[in-house]
This record gives structure tokens, sequence and C-alpha cells, in this order.
């Protein structure tokens, strides 16, 4: 499964999540999302926010493919 993949699955359940306003105000785009599945079954999304942010801020959040939702842990 990729970040594309998963955008279009969490349309109804997270619509905000990668708005292209969202993703601007975090300095992201859909290429800065890395994928991971874990041994759950769930899929780990993960990307480093830019732009005015100072330091390192990662956004984490985990795919549940089971209702589509994007948890936080």
């Amino acid at each position: 499964m990729n970040i594309y993949e998963i955008k279009e699955l969490t349309k109804e359940t997270a619509p905000y999540f990668f708005s292209k306003d969202s993703m601007k105000f975090f300095g992201q785009t859909m290429k800065s999302f890395a994928v991971e599945k874990q041994l759950d079954g769930r899929y780990r999304i993960s990307a480093p926010s830019g732009g005015n942010w100072t330091g390192h801020h990662l956004t984490v959040r985990y795919f549940n493919p089971d209702n589509n939702e994007l948890e936080l842990k």
C-alpha cells in the first residue's frame, strides 16, 4: 500500500489530513510521506515537517485498513 492509496481510503474518515492547506501549513507533500507495514496489519505513515518549523518535527499516524481511519497509536 502506498500513500496515495491511503489518501483515497481516508477521504471520508480524515478528509482534511491530506488537504492542500494542511499539507502546505506543515511544509509537506505527498512525496514526503513514508509508509511502513506494521506487524499488527496497520501501516505507519510519517513525514517530516518543513517550512517555517524550527527543530525536527515528524508527523506520524497509523492507517488501519479495517476501518480506513488514521490513528495516533
